[in-house]
């Protein structure tokens, strides 16, 4: 019995020690001037109510604590980091305390690549990408791609946020669209049927959302997102429906552009 319980009590210190281990590589110096840098580049940030940045701005920092962000094959500044962390934090503000426990790296590429990863070949066209197999618990993202879902005020896309959608999705074991773990089981029904509809929308040409998203029910959800936390007003008062299901999803609303900036 001895033995038994020695060697259960081995198994626990091991797994505490690579757990803990896990979070001391993680860990860095934070980047100087998070709320600064949150002000300048992070359109969601500058519109939240004065009494929830505090949050936001733990929240940052609580990722950029527990994620390990490198470059490869170039050079990242605080504000990449930062700007990753947010894109985190953006579709998950309404769910406090939540992590991605199915998260410990994220990769930046200097631009897009292919299916091997591979930065040179003719073939490279994906921006963001949430790992599986050996890259399970691994995001990589395009540098270009994810300054440019920051600088670009009037689109409707943010690759950064898309790929962190698709976590959210996974988070119930399934990337299929339908996210369990974020929505209530009555709306499952109703958002499947308006994913569908929107879809055929989108194929018959009589839809603004991004064609990416008619290629599946995944991509769909990524996409619709992107649309959401990027143009909220925009997508209210187009696909008002699409629009109060992302509401209860996400359990937020999108704060309103600062004043000046197109929806």
């Amino acid at each position: 019995m001895f033995g038994l319980v020695f060697f259960g009590a081995l198994i626990l210190a091991v797994i505490w020690w690579k757990q803990s281990d896990r979070k001391k590589q993680a860990a860095a110096p934070l980047p100087a001037n998070i709320p600064g840098i949150l002000e300048q580049e992070v359109a969601y940030y500058r519109s939240l109510p004065e009494n929830d940045r505090p949050r936001f701005i733990t929240e940052v920092e609580d990722f950029l604590r527990e994620t390990r962000i490198t470059p490869v094959g170039t050079e990242i500044t605080d504000a990449d980091r930062i700007l990753v962390a947010a894109s985190a934090v953006i579709p998950i503000f309404g769910f406090p305390e939540w992590h991605y426990s199915n998260l410990t790296d994220v990769l930046i590429y200097n631009d897009s690549f292919d299916q091997e990863f591979d930065t040179k070949s003719r073939d490279r066209n994906i921006l963001g990408m949430v790992g599986s197999g050996v890259m399970n618990h691994k995001m990589i993202l395009s540098k270009q791609a994810l300054r440019e879902g920051f600088s670009n005020k009037t689109d409707k896309h943010n690759t950064a946020i898309h790929e962190f959608v698709h976590l959210l999705d996974k988070a119930d074991g399934a990337v299929d669209g339908v996210p369990e773990a974020l929505l209530s089981k009555q709306y499952s029904l109703p958002w499947l049927k308006l994913i569908h509809r929107k879809i055929q929308e989108i194929k018959e040409d009589e839809s603004d959302i991004n064609p990416y998203g008619a290629t599946s029910q995944t991509e769909f959800f990524a996409v619709a997102a992107e649309y959401f936390f990027e143009r909220p007003a925009l997508l209210k008062s187009k696909h008002p429906k699409l629009y109060e299901m992302l509401e209860k999803i996400f359990k937020q609303a999108p704060p309103t552009r600062i004043s000046g900036s197109k929806q």
